[in-house]
């Protein structure tokens, strides 16, 4: 068992592990991303559709299993941003022995934009767990309104009392600029590192990449601005 355990530790350390975990924590958070903008556009369709959602949520697992999701996910996103970036590291220095400085540069410039947009997304999911989900330094948590007969939280009004703030909406914003960023060429690399893509597949995968990452765009700004623009209000 202990030789079993080693060994399934070298292979995480190795470069083949650590590209295999970024893709597996990678397809983790593209399928939550969208997951969650599905959810938060129910609040196109009125209070009571969000609320019922925001409600099924908080109580799911007698109220322990949005956190174990958090958690989760707030896990995989820091495996996800390390892990590249220490692959980064490594492939800048093997290219750097291979191919001389010219090459390093060119590999490091693409690589600073994954680590860039990756390390401000991060920052993004903690704050947005602070603004929405421990309002820190607001008083979101003690929005309520009857539903169904039952007293349960108003997402609805928190979504509007937190986007109609100018400088968290426009953060947002940016955020999901550099997500799109990340996951339109993430996906599509995630499928390569996974084995499943092929050279000729792999402009398919690019493609469906890069509608993925359009797709999240529109929806998830849509809100904000639909906020900020009062057709949501």
């Amino acid at each position: 068992m202990s030789a079993l355990l080693k060994s399934f530790s070298s292979f995480l350390g190795s470069s083949i592990g650590k590209k295999l975990l970024v893709a597996l924590t990678g397809a983790v958070l593209v399928l939550f991303v969208l997951g969650h903008m599905i959810g938060n556009l129910l609040i196109f369709v009125g209070p009571d559709a969000i609320n019922e959602y925001g409600h099924f949520l908080q109580t799911m697992i007698h109220g322990a299993g949005v956190w174990i999701a958090r958690v989760g996910l707030l896990v995989c996103a820091v495996l996800h941003v390390v892990l590249t970036i220490q692959l980064t590291r490594e492939n800048r220095a093997a290219r750097s022995q291979r191919y001389g400085y010219t090459a390093t540069i060119q590999a490091s410039k693409s690589s600073r934009i994954m680590i860039l947009s990756g390390l401000t997304i991060l920052a993004f999911i903690i704050y947005h767990l602070l603004h929405f989900t421990v309002h820190a330094g607001n008083n979101y948590g003690t929005y309520q309104v009857m539903l169904h007969g039952e007293k349960v939280h108003d997402v609805y009004k928190m979504v509007v009392a937190g986007f109609s703030w100018l400088p968290a909406s426009i953060f947002y914003i940016i955020a999901m600029l550099l997500l799109c960023s990340h996951l339109s060429h993430g996906v599509s690399s995630m499928f390569q590192t996974l084995g499943l893509a092929t050279e000729r597949t792999r402009p398919i995968f690019e493609k469906i990449g890069s509608a993925y990452a359009a797709i999240i765009l529109i929806g998830n700004c849509s809100i904000p601005i639909a906020v900020l623009l009062h057709f949501v209000k």
